[in-house]
C-alpha cells in the first residue's frame, strides 16, 4: 500500500523548465515546451502587439516570436547567449525570448504556491526550490492570440497552396 502511495505521489510532480529573464527565474511546465533554440534576430511583421518581435521559420511553420520581458514589463534586451523557447499551447505555437534556458527541476505540489497580487493570466504561481522563488508562466497566458501554424507551401511545385489567412 505505501507503494502505492509512492507511486502516486510521484506522478503528482511536475517538470519546469527553468530560465532566466532579466536577472529573475522563470519556468514553463515542460510539456509545454516543443524545444529550445538559439536565438537569432527574427524577421520583423507589423503588428499591433508590441512584445511581437518578428516571425521566424520552424521546419516549414511559420511562428511568431514575442519579447518575453516586453509582454512581463520587464527590461532585458536579447545577447548573443539568449534562446528561444519554442512554447505549444494546445493547437498554437509561438517562440519566447529568454536570457538563458538554465535547467530543467522536478517540483512536487508542496513546492508550488500562488503568487500574491500576481497577474494570474500570465503567472500560474511561484516554485520554491531551497532558496529560491522561481516564478511559473502560464503558457496559454504569455502566448495569447499566437498566430495559427502555417505550412509553408513548397515553391513551384503543382501541389501549392495559398497560406489560410
Amino acid at each position: 500500500m505505501s507503494d502505492h502511495r509512492d507511486v502516486s505521489a510521484e506522478n503528482l510532480t511536475t517538470q519546469l523548465v527553468v530560465f532566466s529573464l532579466a536577472g529573475e527565474e522563470y519556468a514553463l511546465p515542460i510539456t509545454h515546451v516543443h524545444e529550445i533554440i538559439r536565438y537569432a534576430e527574427p524577421r520583423s511583421v507589423a503588428s499591433g502587439d508590441p512584445s511581437v518581435r518578428g516571425v521566424i521559420s520552424l521546419r516549414g511553420k511559420i511562428l511568431p516570436v514575442l519579447d518575453l520581458a516586453n509582454r512581463l514589463g520587464l527590461a532585458s534586451d536579447a545577447t548573443a547567449a539568449a534562446n528561444i523557447v519554442i512554447v505549444e499551447t494546445d493547437n498554437e505555437m509561438a517562440g519566447v525570448v529568454c536570457d538563458e534556458v538554465e535547467e530543467v527541476i522536478t517540483v512536487s505540489p508542496e513546492q508550488l504556491e500562488e503568487a500574491p497580487g500576481a497577474d494570474a493570466t500570465s503567472i500560474d504561481g511561484i516554485a520554491k526550490i531551497d532558496d529560491r522563488l522561481v516564478v511559473l508562466l502560464n503558457p496559454h497566458g504569455i502566448v495569447p492570440g499566437a498566430a495559427r501554424r502555417r505550412e509553408v507551401p513548397a515553391v513551384g511545385g503543382a501541389d501549392d497552396v495559398a497560406l489560410a489567412a
